[in-house]
C-alpha cells in the first residue's frame, strides 16, 4: 500500500512561527498625517501584545503552550501525495498538498484565529469583532473565541451570507453572532446601503463595520480581529509551510513549484513564506499566488498606498489595490473578493520573488471537481483556484517531460459551499474577467496618496 499521507510526531510540530519581516524590506504603514504609523495608534483596535508581533522584525517567535494546546486538536495537518490526481493528469510531476481542511472549522483560518483569541484574552479583552467573506474566517474566530471564553461578533459580506446560510449556523454553534454586511448597526454600513441598497457587500465594507463596532465600545473591552492582510496574521499561518518543509524532508523532497490561492494573502503566505526564505537566500523555486479573474488585484492593480477598508478606518498600507471603494463582482469564492493584498505578499510580488496568476471561475471549478473525484475531498471555492494552476503546471510538466515536485495548499473544504458547485453543474457559473476599463474608476481613490518605494530585499 502506498503511503499517501505524511505526518509529523507531536514533538516534531514547529514551536516557533517564522517572521518574514526579518528577511525583507518593506514600506511602513502610514497614519492620517502621511507619516509612518506608531504602535500606539493601533491600540484602540488591537491588543498591544498583537501590535508587538505586527511590528516585530525578530525572525522566530515562540508559539505559547496555551496556543499549541488548541492547535494540537488538528495539528500537524497531513501532507498528502496526490497519486490519483497525478494519474488522472498523466503527469510525471509529483503533486503534494497540505490538507488544511481537517481543522474544526474546515480551513486554515484557525491557525491565526486561535493565537489572536489567546492574545486578546491575555490582554483582558472580553469581546472580538471581525469581518468574513465566505464565512471561513468568521467560523474560525467563533471557534477560537469559544475556546477562550470570549464573545464574537461577525460581519459577513452579504452576497456570501445569502449564498452560504449554514456558515451562520456554524458560527452560532460556537457562540458567534453573525450578521450580514452592510448592516444598519454601524455608520459605515448605513452609508454603504444609502449609496446602493442592493449592494452585494465587500470585505472592505465589512472590515469598516467590524472596526467601528470595536472602537465604539466605551468599556475598552472589545477589540477587532483581522483574518488576513496584516503581518501578525501571516506570521501565525507559517505553521503550514514550516510543517510542510519537515514533512517533505521525511520523503527527501523539495518543491519546484509552490501554489496557493490569494485573496488577502494569509493561506498563500502560510505555505509560501518559509520557502520564500529559501528563495531569498538563493534557492530556485517558483512560487505562485493565484487569484480570481473577477478580482485581479495582483495581476492588474498597481502597487500603491491604499486603505484596507472602505470607510478608511485602517492605515494606508503599501499593497496592490483595486481601490478601497472597488466592489468586486459576486463571484462564488467569497474569500478572494478583496480589493487589496497583504503588504508582505505585495512586496514580494513587486520585487519578483512571487509571480501572480489569475484563473476564471469555470476553470477553477473544473479543477475542483477533478480533485474531488480523484482525491475525495470537495475543495472550497477558494482552494479550487490553486488547483486550477496545479493542473496547468502538471500538464506543463508533462509537455516538457520534467519530473517536477508541485506543492500546494488545500486551504479548506467546500462542504458548506455546495450551492456554488450546484451552480457549476447546472451551467450557471459565469466567467467574469475584468479589463482595465472596468477597473479605471476605482483607481482615483488613491491617486493623491503617497507612493510606496520599490524596494529590493536581495
Amino acid at each position: 500500500m502506498r503511503n499517501r499521507q505524511i505526518f509529523l510526531k507531536p514533538e516534531e510540530i514547529p514551536r516557533q512561527w517564522y517572521n518574514i519581516l526579518a528577511d525583507i524590506k518593506i514600506n511602513p504603514p502610514l497614519g492620517p498625517d502621511g507619516n509612518p504609523l506608531s504602535p500606539d495608534q493601533l491600540a484602540p483596535v488591537f491588543p498591544m501584545n498583537l501590535i508587538e508581533q505586527e511590528v516585530s522584525t525578530k525572525r522566530w517567535i515562540d508559539i505559547p503552550d496555551e496556543v499549541m494546546d488548541v492547535l494540537s486538536i488538528w495539528h500537524p495537518t497531513p501532507l498528502v501525495r496526490a497519486y490519483n490526481l497525478e494519474k488522472a493528469l498523466d503527469t510525471p510531476a509529483r503533486i503534494y498538498f497540505k490538507n488544511e481542511s481537517v481543522s474544526p472549522p474546515g480551513s486554515h483560518k484557525p491557525n491565526t484565529a486561535v493565537p489572536q483569541a489567546y492574545y486578546n484574552k491575555e490582554f483582558g479583552i472580553k469581546k472580538m469583532t471581525t469581518e468574513t467573506g465566505a464565512g471561513q474566517w468568521g467560523s474560525a474566530l467563533s471557534f477560537a473565541c469559544c475556546q477562550y471564553g470570549l464573545e464574537c461578533k461577525v460581519f459577513m459580506v452579504r452576497i456570501s451570507f445569502d449564498q452560504k446560510p449554514y456558515r451562520k449556523t456554524m458560527m452560532a454553534a460556537w457562540g458567534g453572532n453573525c450578521v450580514p454586511s452592510p448592516s444598519m448597526s454601524t455608520k459605515a454600513g448605513r452609508e454603504a446601503l444609502e449609496l446602493n441598497p442592493d449592494t452585494p457587500g465587500t470585505l472592505g465594507i465589512a472590515i469598516s463595520e467590524a472596526i467601528e463596532a470595536a472602537v465604539a465600545d466605551e468599556s475598552g473591552q472589545t477589540r477587532y480581529s483581522l483574518g488576513s492582510v496584516l503581518n501578525h496574521v501571516m506570521l501565525h499561518q507559517t505553521i503550514i509551510g514550516l510543517e510542510a518543509k519537515r514533512q517533505l524532508e521525511k520523503v527527501s523532497e523539495y518543491p519546484d513549484v509552490i501554489i496557493g490561492c490569494a485573496g488577502g494573502g494569509s493561506n498563500f503566505a502560510g505555505l509560501a513564506f518559509p520557502f520564500a526564505y529559501d528563495k531569498i537566500h538563493g534557492k530556485n523555486v517558483d512560487i505562485y499566488p493565484v487569484e480570481p479573474a473577477g478580482c485581479p488585484t495582483l495581476t492588474q492593480a498597481p502597487f500603491v498606498y491604499d486603505h484596507g477598508d472602505t470607510a478608511k478606518y485602517t492605515p494606508l498600507l503599501p499593497m496592490y489595490s483595486l481601490g478601497h471603494t472597488f466592489v468586486p463582482p459576486p463571484v462564488h469564492s467569497g474569500g478572494l473578493r478583496y480589493h487589496g493584498m497583504a503588504p508582505t505578499v505585495s512586496q514580494l510580488v513587486d520585487e519578483g520573488v512571487f509571480e501572480a496568476r489569475s484563473v476564471t471561475q469555470s476553470k477553477s471549478y473544473a479543477a475542483g471537481v477533478l480533485a474531488a473525484r480523484t482525491e475525495g475531498i470537495i475543495p472550497a471555492p477558494e482552494s479550487c483556484h490553486a488547483l486550477a494552476l496545479v493542473v496547468e503546471e502538471a500538464q506543463k510538466a508533462k509537455e516538457e517531460g520534467k519530473e517536477k515536485v508541485i506543492l500546494f495548499n488545500w486551504s479548506g473544504h467546500g462542504l458548506l459551499d455546495l450551492g456554488a458547485y450546484e451552480a457549476y453543474f447546472s451551467g450557471n457559473i459565469k466567467d467574469i474577467e475584468l479589463s482595465q476599463k472596468d477597473l479605471h474608476g476605482s483607481e482615483k481613490v488613491y491617486e493623491d496618496y503617497p507612493k510606496p518605494q520599490h524596494l529590493k530585499s536581495v
